[in-house]
């Protein structure tokens, strides 16, 4: 009896494996009775019966059913009762399933299946499991995984390949009981999303009221594209294409144009001048690898106006204001690196370094044979341009400065790292650059051909030290041992001044106005035409406090400060520069803390601090508070400093209904600057999300804007935490 269950149950399983694409013939045979069975064989028909309970696995594959029944002679395999067939994403459920070892057919009474995202419902259906092809007549497929789906889509017939595509034929849309739409034949890929529409509603005081749509289609998994067409009842339509690509040799890239003409386009704020009409933007990327050390990335850019992207792209505009247009190819090797950089200006309002072109040949640190010394150089040459801002009243006093010149540089260094007492590191250095400058040209021009030779040297002292206590317990805060690991460094950096100095060389890559201390040693400090007299020290100290939690190690406090003692302080410099701090204390695995402190030690002046507390229990709320305040007057009499405070809460209500709220209160002025709140609806197989958000424009009107979004699970429209991370895209913007 033992040897025709096992018989029986490996016909059963064939049955399985073959629906389910048996993929893997040496995947372990499982057996499990689910009852007190009974089993029958009759020799002269060779058909075996087992029934009150059955199920088979064989790899990822498993069939369930009260009763199976195998015809040796035809091949004929028929599970009654519950069956159910299961393999990853598909599942099979029904009361009959009769199923030939031969001929590979298949045929059911009444089944529901499920093929992520889509469920199917019909009285009966047959199939071909040679091609994995499965045919149902006057069925029913939806995305709503409920008994009585909110929609469906009724079939006189319907095809399906899992994994592949589904096809209907005589197709209804049925929303509730209510017929919609009809199809004659219609084709849907599982494989992605073929073709669909996305519509954003809304209103916006600057606007009036709109609508953004635009209708995508994927012509593969490789390619696809989508054309936009918006209306503003203020600004009047607007739209363009937009074609997106991903192939394995050609390389990932996409493309953008859009076009407005635009009713009430508004004036410059800085100049009161009007902007125009017809505007456009227009965005291109794309990157190949040519080799698997060569790579070729290009970018551009073009905006009719500085404003544009501002106007109807805020999310673009508030990720890089002011984007480059540029060509880029790097060719890698083990310890070396050589690429070359084309970057023309496209957009005149934008005051841009033009190379034309930048090569740069790089030496990664690399051991000197068998020597504990390690080489890393630098060389670049290049035609640039610095270019100032065009076309605009406020510009045209700086755009008669425009210049260019060529310029060639090389630097090398040596290093010498050496560990001393098993603990003690210490990295002296010693490295040499060489610049020439051709004549520079154009209106601004106000140098000659000039050669630089800069010299410098120091060393990086630094060690690492921890204790562990083993022993340390405490509920409140979550410890289980504790382990502080503690990290000092002095780098220490000497130039001499060279000559000649920065003020008499053309300015490409300068100095630029910064918060934070710029790297002190070469090649890291890469500010060539900046490069002045050294004679600095800077002070660093790592703080990690560890404790074991549930997640694994973690991380109970994250401390560093640095600082610079300016041994020889050049003009306009202190003895000692501001300190920075980098405070992150995380007392429970759901509440952290983090803090940035600038305090300038020269002039005894807290230039910035900033904070933020986030509480973050799974449900149903999470509540965030910061506040930045930055002092004013840093970088000049027009920089009126911050002291923002910032904070959000979300809240789950139940399973339906969520909502979340942002506030950016300005202290320095009593500004609420920006709110926003966000209601969120589950709708089964759709959500939904309400937004308005109220933002003071200061020298304008308050900007007022409410939309409604909604996306259907099964083809997500954000991704995950791109609703919260940047909430303009449920504005449509």
């Amino acid at each position: 009896m033992k040897r025709l269950w096992v018989i029986l149950c490996v016909w059963c399983l064939a049955g399985a494996s073959a629906l389910l694409s048996a993929e893997d013939q040496s995947a372990a045979l499982i057996v499990r009775p689910q009852g007190e069975g009974e089993f029958e064989f009759d020799p002269r028909t060779g058909v075996a019966t087992a029934d009150r309970g059955v199920m088979v696995s064989y790899g990822p594959a498993t069939l369930m059913a009260r009763k199976v029944t195998v015809n040796q002679e035809t091949g004929e395999v028929l599970a009654e009762g519950d069956v159910r067939i299961q393999r990853e994403t598909q599942v099979w459920t029904g009361q009959s399933i009769i199923y030939n070892l031969k001929t590979q057919e298949m045929r059911t009474g009444a089944f529901r299946a499920g093929f992520t995202p889509f469920f199917v419902e019909a009285s009966g259906f047959e199939a071909s499991l040679t091609n994995q092809t499965f045919t149902v007549t006057n069925g029913v497929v939806t995305t709503d995984d409920y008994a009585n789906p909110a929609y469906r889509i009724k079939a006189r017939q319907i095809t399906m390949r899992p994994g592949k595509e589904i096809e209907v034929r005589g197709a209804t849309l049925y929303i509730g009981n209510v017929p919609v739409f009809y199809w004659p034949k219609a084709v849907e890929t599982l494989e992605y999303h073929k073709s669909y529409w996305v519509f954003t509603p809304g209103y916006r005081s600057l606007f009036g009221p709109y609508l953004r749509s635009s209708y995508h289609y994927h012509f593969n998994t490789n390619l696809d594209a989508a054309v936009h067409l918006d209306y503003r009842v203020k600004r009047g339509f607007a739209g363009g294409p937009e074609i997106n690509w991903n192939e394995e040799v050609a390389g990932v890239g996409g493309l953008r144009y859009y076009y407005a003409h635009d009713l009430e386009p508004g004036v410059n704020p800085n100049t009161g001048q009007p902007i125009p009409e017809d505007r456009k933007y227009f965005t291109f990327s794309h990157l190949v690898t040519l080799r698997t050390n060569l790579t070729v990335r290009a970018a551009v850019d073009y905006e009719s106006d500085r404003y544009v992207a501002r106007d109807f792209f805020e999310s673009d505009y508030r990720g890089n204001v002011q984007p480059n247009t540029f060509v880029q190819a790097d060719q890698d090797w083990r310890n070396w690196n050589l690429s070359l950089t084309l970057q023309p200006r496209v957009n005149d309002f934008q005051e841009t370094i033009e190379r034309l072109p930048d090569i740069k040949f790089t030496g990664l640190r690399q051991e000197i044979g068998r020597s504990p010394f390690y080489y890393e150089s630098e060389s670049s040459f290049g035609y640039y341009r610095h270019r100032f801002p065009e076309s605009e009243p406020e510009y045209d006093l700086y755009y008669p400065l425009a210049y260019e010149a060529m310029r060639a540089d090389t630097y090398h260094q040596v290093v010498a790292p050496v560990n001393l007492f098993g603990w003690l590191n210490i990295a002296p250095r010693v490295g040499q650059r060489f610049t020439y400058y051709g004549e520079a040209e154009g209106p601004g021009a106000a140098t000659e051909e000039e050669g630089r030779a800069v010299f410098n040297t120091g060393a990086e002292v630094s060690f690492k030290a921890s204790r562990l206590w083993r022993q340390a317990r405490s509920s409140l805060l979550e410890v289980n041992g504790l382990r502080h690991i503690i990290e000092p460094s002095v780098n220490y950096a000497y130039v001499p001044r060279p000559s000649p100095e920065p003020s008499r060389l053309p300015q490409f890559d300068t100095d630029l106005p910064s918060y934070w201390l710029l790297p002190l040693d070469y090649p890291d400090y890469n500010n060539i035409d900046s490069v002045d007299s050294q004679n600095t020290m800077r002070f660093g100290l790592r703080n990690r406090l560890q404790t074991k939690r549930e997640d694994g190690l973690d991380d109970l406090l994250r401390w560093y400060v640095v600082t610079d003692w300016r041994l020889r302080p050049d003009e306009g410099q202190k003895t000692f520069s501001q300190l920075c701090s980098f405070l992150e204390i995380k007392p429970r695995s759901w509440f952290s803390v983090s803090s940035v402190l600038r305090y300038d030690l020269g002039y005894d002046e807290l230039r910035e601090v900033s904070y933020l507390a986030t509480l973050h229990p799974a449900r149903p709320w999470n509540v965030s508070i910061g506040q930045r305040y930055r002092q004013s007057g840093e970088f000049g009499a027009d920089d009126v400093g911050n002291n923002l405070v910032l904070a959000s809460i979300a809240y789950r209500l139940n399973e339906n209904w969520a909502a979340r709220a942002n506030y950016q209160f300005e202290a320095r002025d009593g500004r609420m600057e920006e709110q926003s709140y966000v209601i969120y609806r589950d709708l089964r197989s759709w959500t939904a999300a309400l937004l308005l958000r109220i933002r003071d424009n200061r020298v304008s009107e308050d900007d007022i804007a409410v939309a409604v979004t909604f996306s259907l699970k099964a083809f997500p429209r954000f991704k995950s935490g791109e609703d919260t991370d940047r909430p303009m895209r449920l504005l449509g913007l």
